[in-house]
């Protein structure tokens, strides 16, 4: 049989502690990404749902209103430039001349025909 391993007990002991703390390692680093897996799991099953309506927000001061999107929609751009607004809002808005998403049709779904 093939022995590779040192034939003395100091170096054999000495590759036990080695290998005693390489195994420690691994295995904190396996509970690191176990927890970090469970956080991303618990962060989905948490997330708020999504809103039924977008108000999409302009650039610049007061970051006036420019368009109405439904809440799936994926033209809405990035989340701080839009915020969630309640149906009743959204068709306000789009009465008031606030321009709709041609991509979702916001004012098909809320029933306003022009």
């Amino acid at each position: 049989m093939f022995d590779d391993l040192p034939p003395d007990l100091a170096r054999l002991l000495t590759l036990r502690v080695w290998h005693a703390m390489w195994l420690e390692r691994i295995d904190q680093k396996i509970a690191a990404i176990r927890q970090r897996e469970a956080q991303r799991e618990d962060g989905h099953r948490n997330r708020p749902p999504a809103p039924d309506w977008l108000v999409e927000l302009g650039i610049g001061d007061g970051r006036p209103p420019v368009q109405i999107h439904t809440g799936d929609c994926h033209m809405a751009g990035k989340r701080h430039r839009h915020r969630p607004v309640s149906r009743e809002e959204a068709r306000r808005l789009l009465a008031s001349g606030l321009h709709a998403c041609t991509h979702c049709h916001p004012d098909q779904h809320l029933g306003i025909l022009d």
